[in-house]
């Protein structure tokens, strides 16, 4: 797991380790990045299942109702099987994007 930080982004960046050992250590340093939008990076998992991205609901919904963006890019899996709850877009830019979004409704109380 690579961490890196952009402004008030946490960009985490999947290496070598399962969905679930990574959502475990996202979960061991989750006090540094309760603050942050966090974008968490899949690109590298060839072959995503629905599965995989559910392991990251409970993360999500907990990140989200602080009031932060929690994204994640894989262009790996097919959107449409993806449950609405949880955000996940095929690019970085697009990630991004997402979050400008997400700061600008929440500026505005929406």
């Amino acid at each position: 797991m690579i961490l890196d930080q952009n402004g008030t982004i946490s960009i985490i960046t999947q290496e070598k380790s399962s969905i679930i050992e990574l959502v475990k250590k996202i979960q061991a340093i989750y006090p540094k990045l309760k603050n942050n939008n966090v974008i968490i990076t899949l690109s590298s998992i060839q072959k995503i299942q629905t599965a995989d991205i559910i392991e990251f609901l409970q993360l999500s919904n907990t990140h989200r109702a602080s009031k932060q963006s929690f994204v994640i890019v894989t262009d790996n899996i097919d959107l449409d099987d993806v449950p609405d709850e949880i955000v996940v877009v095929p690019t970085m830019q697009e990630a991004y994007d997402i979050i400008e979004m997400e700061e600008m409704e929440r500026d505005l109380g929406i």
